[in-house]
């Protein structure tokens, strides 16, 4: 397993990376205090289609000079960037979605191939984290699971049977694109994804405006509560939740911020001067640009569930906060 793994240059929740080095797990394997009482497994609320809407093109203002930004990241500088007429999915891709494709092409993860992917530690059955010996050096809440994969989130002792409507899990951005070239669609450049996020707003921080909570209410499902040692679940879940969570953007999009990472399209690079896509020639390791945040931010920690915010991975990454959305050419449907 160590023979697969490089150094890694992410630093924060979601730093688990295929290119990250490991260690011996020192952290008890009993942590059910992170949980809330909300399950893991809670009851489905049907299998929709992710369905897809008509996003029609523009020019807008990308990226972020606030200063929670993470510069180094390349969130900024504020720049006007022109995006064509494009369809992207409501959603994203469900595990029933993912199963039929599965199911149609016998396709294997690269989870399911490398026989191990990150799980968050809190989420392990007791079975499985006795068997746990690695985790992630810089964050060690990433546990190495044997077994792991899409179909079993949190190890071979758990399933998906009543997660029918939640995001596919542990995928990496190659899976991402073996699902889209089945599907006929693409991943979203990193420009289009930002540009639907945005939701027709300007500047604000989030798809719904700049304050978090409107009225009090919860719009997204980020960590609630002391990260990484309590998560209180107030917005309603402690791991994942339905693709369809919360009220969608101006544009009718679900959960652009927070529940899972998103891939896009393209290679990350923090010099916008010469915008770069996936067919260009970079590094000796190329990485891909992730968006939204997922459920396991925390202003404290991560809050990269802002709108601009954007982390790399290495293509062959999979944790279990990582999935995607698919789009498509208007020319093409």
């Amino acid at each position: 397993m160590h023979d697969q793994l490089r150094q890694s240059t992410s630093s924060c929740c979601c730093a688990a990376s295929r290119g990250g080095q490991l260690k011996e797990k020192t952290v008890p394997s009993s942590t059910s205090e992170v949980l809330a009482s909300s399950e893991l497994d809670s009851p489905s609320a049907g299998e929709k289609e992710s369905g897809r809407i008509l996003i029609e093109g523009g020019r807008f203002l990308m990226g972020t000079n606030d200063p929670e930004a993470f510069a180094a990241n390349g969130e900024g500088p504020v720049r006007e960037v022109k995006v064509d007429s494009f369809y992207l999915d409501a959603c994203t891709v469900t595990n029933a979605e993912f199963e039929r494709f599965v199911r149609q092409t016998g396709y294997q993860t690269e989870a399911e191939q490398f026989g191990w992917s990150f799980v968050f530690h809190a989420f392990v059955p007791s079975q499985t984290a006795a068997q746990v010996r690695t985790v992630v050096q810089q964050t060690p809440w990433w546990w190495v699971v044997e077994g792991a994969d899409w179909a079993h989130p949190e190890g071979p002792d758990s399933h998906i049977r009543d997660r029918g409507d939640h995001p596919v899990i542990h995928i990496s951005w190659n899976d991402a694109n073996a699902y889209c070239h089945w599907a006929g669609k693409r991943l979203p450049t990193e420009a289009e994804w930002e540009y639907a996020a945005r939701g027709g707003l300007i500047q604000k921080k989030y798809p719904w405006g700049d304050t978090l909570r409107p009225e009090g209410q919860h719009y997204c499902n980020i960590w609630q509560g002391v990260f990484p040692t309590k998560n209180n679940a107030a917005d309603g879940y402690a791991g994942t939740a339905p693709s369809r969570s919360f009220p969608p953007n101006g544009y009718g999009l679900y959960n652009m911020a927070g529940n899972v990472w998103e891939w896009c399209a393209d290679n990350y690079v923090t010099n916008h001067e010469k915008p770069v896509m996936a067919d260009s020639k970079l590094y000796d390791e190329v990485r891909k640009v992730l968006k939204g945040g997922s459920y396991l931010c925390h202003r404290s920690y991560c809050n990269r569930y802002r709108v601009a915010a954007r982390i790399p991975n290495t293509p062959d990454t999979s944790t279990g906060h990582i999935s995607f959305r698919c789009a498509a050419n208007v020319s093409t449907v």
